[in-house]
């Protein structure tokens, strides 16, 4: 029978769902993990009632005081979901009590916070974890799969966007749209995601920075009655109250790589008729990748080796429990998986890792997410400065 651990969750929320889900639900479908998490204490502000989160998704304790729930003896993991901004502090907190730790991506409001957490685990010598979830889909891992066994040869070209349109003038003033919160916005809510798939599916680090455009293209936005209540402050427009928006709703940036490659990363919050459209191109020698996230079970490869008469893209269902990561423990072959999916997998993989074992696929702790942290500095400065910034320049 498997051993223990015992999970605080901080923070709430819709990443609090997505944890808290996949907390209920990974030892029902991975059978042999070598730790079974316990759900036993959310934080969570007193306006967001955490009594009532606490007993919908099955957290046996809850509190008001994240201090409180990192001292407890009784807890072995800490898992991070709040703002941005609020991930260093109780980070800190947990690696100095000696108990692993992950946090919710970026890994932090800031490179300099997220440095210190870096320093922090090194010296702590605890685990720690970063929810890059997309890591987990299955097709996602089979492309990391093929690239590693050479199936691309020289990667020359990689293309990526993450596309959303929520973020119109009639999104109020959350917390995302707020730089002293949030840190960035499309570039480190969507950039992150893709900068860490493209780091991951082709093992190649980036080296340089250019041609970067950051835009804020709503610069006010209402504050929900909610904000107000906590005080943010902002002037009026027609009665309705409005506040300063101050992070990027777009940003777009090229890259060179190590091993030679180029890339293009695009995010935006205002790309209407674009839902959740995460997409990754990797272009080599000897074949090519691609994958969509809306149509997240399939992965799309090129055979360039094949013989010409025969050469064209391959539509590859990866939900065969035999050959595709992660499937194995879900449905039959072609029972498709979700959003909901990928937390699970990833869950897996830490209960893996805090058992000593290895898991499905490699898993960012603080110190590779640092470095998807840096690339996304660096894009900002580029923007900023209108020149290319080599990532030697950016500690």
């Amino acid at each position: 029978m498997a051993k223990t651990c015992n999970v605080a969750l901080i923070g709430q929320g819709f990443m609090g769902r997505t944890h808290s889900n996949a907390y209920l639900k990974v030892s029902k479908f991975f059978h042999d993990l070598p730790l079974d998490p316990v759900m036993h204490t959310v934080f969570g502000m007193e306006q967001e009632n955490p009594a009532a989160f606490a007993a919908r998704w099955g957290w046996k304790n809850w509190v008001t005081d994240w201090r409180k729930a990192i001292r407890d003896a009784d807890v072995n993991f800490v898992d991070l979901v709040t703002p941005n901004y609020m991930h260093m502090e109780p980070a800190l907190a947990a690696m100095a009590a000696g108990k692993p730790v992950a946090t919710e991506k970026p890994i932090a409001g800031t490179l300099a916070d997220a440095r210190a957490m870096v320093e922090a685990a090194k010296k702590a010598k605890v685990k720690t974890f970063v929810w890059y979830n997309y890591r987990r889909c299955p097709a996602v891992a089979l492309a990391h799969e093929l690239v590693k066994a050479g199936k691309l040869g020289r990667i020359f070209h990689v293309r990526c966007v993450y596309l959303q349109d929520w973020g119109g003038p009639k999104t109020p003033l959350l917390w995302r749209f707020q730089k002293k919160l949030a840190g960035s916005g499309a570039h480190g809510d969507l950039n992150a995601h893709i900068v860490d798939m493209a780091r991951f599916i082709t093992g190649d680090e980036i080296v340089e920075v250019s041609g970067a455009i950051a835009e804020t293209f709503i610069k006010e936005r209402e504050i929900p009655s909610a904000a107000s209540a906590g005080g943010i402050a902002g002037g009026a427009k027609g009665g309705v109250k409005m506040g300063k928006s101050d992070v990027d709703d777009a940003v777009l940036f090229l890259t060179r790589f190590k091993k030679g490659a180029v890339g293009s990363f695009e995010a935006s919050r205002l790309a209407t008729g674009y839902k959740n459209q995460n997409g990754i191109e990797i272009h080599g020698e000897k074949g090519a990748l691609r994958f969509r996230f809306e149509d997240m079970n399939y992965l799309d490869y090129y055979d360039n080796t094949a013989e010409v008469k025969v050469q064209g893209w391959n539509r590859i269902m990866c939900t065969s429990g035999g050959n595709h990561p992660y499937v194995g423990a879900w449905w039959p072959d072609a029972h498709i998986l979700g959003y909901e999916h990928g937390f699970v997998n990833q869950a897996a993989d830490i209960m893996r890792v805090l058992g000593g074992q290895t898991p499905v696929v490699p898993i960012p702790d603080f110190a590779d997410a640092y470095e998807t942290q840096r690339v996304l500095e660096a894009a900002l400065l580029a923007a900023k400065n209108r020149a290319a910034v080599k990532m030697s320049e950016v500690k």
